[in-house]
């Protein structure tokens, strides 16, 4: 556990919240899905710091929805019988993190997309790396997807290529930002937090 309490802490400065977010992340892990009586059994009065922590970066997601399965649309409920559910890239990012301390964006893409059959799997951390200059908001709307996967050589398949992006948890649809999409036509899309994480204390940068 020591490997992902130190990655843990790159993502709070609170001690005693590392710990038990920690722990709570590796059972997550094993399954992909915790519940809220788990968490609380494990942080006790920490439970909803713990989680902010873990939905503020993506870690962990709601499973209950107002209407559809975008992060946006998720309710942050802290009460019996809710459950919390961790993206596909979050999840590889946490079992690097068990294994070597280390946030490794860049392999737990690579790993994501070589299982899921993407014959181009080599070249995604590189589309995503490009997807993330200019957007230090995190948002990056479908027109720039769109040129990213050209310049990557990736012609004509941005449809299917965002799609996959968001079945590996990389991107979800901002929905509460419908003035942008009337003023603009055009979808946007955060891009996962946990992949802008920077070198630190030592430890390997994710993509960057």
């Amino acid at each position: 556990m020591n490997n992902l309490e130190q990655s843990v802490s790159l993502l709070t400065d609170t001690n005693e919240v590392v710990e038990k977010l920690a722990r709570i992340l590796d059972i997550a892990c094993q399954g992909g899905v915790i519940s809220f009586e788990q968490v609380e059994a494990i942080a006790g009065n920490d439970a909803e710091d713990v989680l902010l922590v873990a939905w503020q970066w993506r870690l962990l997601i709601p499973v209950r929805t107002l209407r559809c399965g975008e992060w946006d649309d998720r309710m942050l409920l802290l009460a019996s019988g809710e459950q919390y559910e961790m993206p596909n890239v979050s999840r590889l990012m946490v079992k690097n993190a068990q294994d070597t301390g280390d946030w490794n964006s860049e392999k737990s893409i690579t790993t994501f997309f070589e299982n899921a059959g993407e014959p181009l799997w080599r070249m995604i951390p590189s589309l995503v790396r490009r997807m993330k200059e200019g957007c230090p908001s995190q948002g990056i709307d479908a027109r720039q997807i769109k040129v990213a996967c050209r310049e990557m050589g990736f012609g004509e398949r941005t449809d299917t290529i965002i799609a996959i992006l968001k079945g590996a948890g990389v991107i979800s649809p901002k929905l509460g930002s419908l003035s942008f999409i009337s003023r603009t036509q055009t979808p946007l899309y955060e891009i996962n937090p946990l992949l802008f994480m920077k070198k630190t204390s030592g430890l390997t940068s994710t993509i960057a």
